[in-house]
């Protein structure tokens, strides 16, 4: 067990004080809060919406389960909510992801209870997750859909009292579509991943520069040289192989999808299908939200110091059990690195357990990508709380109105002006009897 762990059953109701937290240490706190504050810097349109929060506090008697990577941006995110009058409790969505530091300073400096420390087990993974559940939510929120999932199989008395729900990522968007399909979702659901400000920017360019900035520290290797294998070429896909191509790595990419294989090939990739791929990749990294996507097969075929990893939400993409069972031995060979040497002595090094690469490895996505991810989580608890009585129990996008408002902020922040339309202009569009 860490140092100075907060650990407590949690509240059964609300009206009592927030529940305790586990953390590792509490006396990282401080550490982390510089961290938090640091990032902080390059969030304005987050900081405009915490002021607006203060003032009108939007989210007075909301109790918050929270279900996201414990990070310095997260923090600010959960500021922002307690700041709106929410009370909010935070477990980490993957086992990997949480930043002991910050999990201990939102813990002591803002009184959240955090559940979350890096390398959890399994179980301990789950009991968190139940932590945050137990004080019988009003909203969740969701990277993955692991709260829904939980809410739906093992806790569905608490459902009565859910309000609504927002979904991070693409993996739990999918899955919470999937629900909403067979009539099982209970609850209305807002799929924040799906606004125009969140994918377009946060799955493009910020899992492309912080996917490349776990496997570079994870490795310490050059990619410029590589052959480096983007297994997807959804939003995330895109940006890694942009910034792969920066870094001067020579990109293939792999499909299923023949319209998203044939942008890739028009925008100057190289698509092979995996079971050639194997044959010439020096790193990997699939970012497609399904399974198997590396399996037997691909493993025989590849090199020797053939480097594979994940940045998809799930560590599923990749057969890890099928790796070990081919494997003779295996070893930890640095942090983040394990060693897989087959029976023929080749050996394949998979990094980070097959998880998030950029959060488990590195930080995440900088602060001024998620600064409009949280954005959208921020105004989408507002918008659930505001329109609670009009939604469905059904996947619902983002509203236009929330997101083109989140963009003005950003180019605000930015120092961008851009152009308004002219009422010739206006009257020019919303007309059909102009022509020509």
């Amino acid at each position: 067990m860490g140092k100075n762990r907060q650990s407590k059953r949690p509240a059964k109701a609300s009206g009592l004080k927030p529940m305790k937290s586990d953390v590792k240490d509490l006396a990282l706190a401080d550490r982390g809060k510089q961290k938090i504050d640091w990032a902080e810097k390059d969030m304005p349109v987050l900081r405009s919406i915490r002021k607006t929060f203060s003032t009108k506090r939007p989210l007075s008697g909301i109790r918050i389960a929270a279900c996201l990577h414990v990070t310095a941006e997260t923090a600010n995110l959960m500021r922002t909510l307690k700041t709106g009058g929410a009370e909010v409790y935070l477990c980490a969505s993957n086992p990997l992801s949480t930043q002991d530091d910050v999990a201990a300073s939102l813990a002591k400096h803002d009184e959240i209870s955090v559940f979350a420390i890096k390398g959890e087990d399994k179980d301990t993974y789950y009991n968190h997750i139940h932590s945050t559940l137990e004080v019988k939510p009003s909203v969740t929120m969701d990277d993955g859909a692991d709260l829904v999932s939980v809410l739906h199989t093992q806790k569905i008395n608490f459902i009565k009292d859910i309000i609504g729900g927002t979904e991070e990522t693409t993996t739990g968007v999918i899955r919470l579509k999937s629900m909403a399909d067979k009539n099982v979702l209970q609850y209305p659901i807002i799929a924040v991943n799906d606004a125009y400000t969140k994918h377009f920017f946060d799955n493009r360019y910020g899992t492309g520069q912080s996917t490349l900035d776990g496997i570079i520290r994870a490795t310490n290797k050059l990619m410029a040289g590589s052959v480096f294998v983007v297994c997807g070429y959804g939003w995330c896909g895109k940006g890694l192989a942009m910034r792969a191509r920066g870094m001067g790595a020579r990109v293939v990419v792999t499909e299923i999808s023949p319209l998203a294989a044939l942008e890739a090939v028009m925008d100057g990739f190289q698509v092979l299908p995996m079971s050639e791929a194997a044959v010439i990749g020096d790193v990997f990294c699939t970012v497609t939200g399904d399974v198997s996507v590396i399996r037997k097969e691909h493993f025989e075929q590849m090199k020797d110091g053939a480097i594979v990893s994940n940045s998809g939400h799930f560590n599923v993409e990749l057969d890890l059990e099928v790796l070990a069972k081919m494997s003779k031995n295996k070893r930890q060979l640095r942090d983040f690195i394990e060693e897989f040497t087959l029976s023929n002595g080749k050996k394949i090094y998979v990094l980070a357990e097959g998880r998030l690469v950029n959060l488990s490895a590195a930080e995440g996505h900088p602060a001024s990508v998620m600064d409009m991810s949280f954005a959208n989580q921020s105004l989408s608890v507002e918008y659930l709380i505001s329109n609670r009585q009009k939604l469905e129990k059904k996947v619902y996008r983002v509203p236009e109105a929330i997101d083109q408002n989140i963009a003005k902020l950003k180019l605000e922040s930015m120092g961008v002006h851009i152009d308004t339309l002219t009422a010739a202009q206006e009257k020019y569009l919303n007309s059909w009897e102009m022509g020509t």
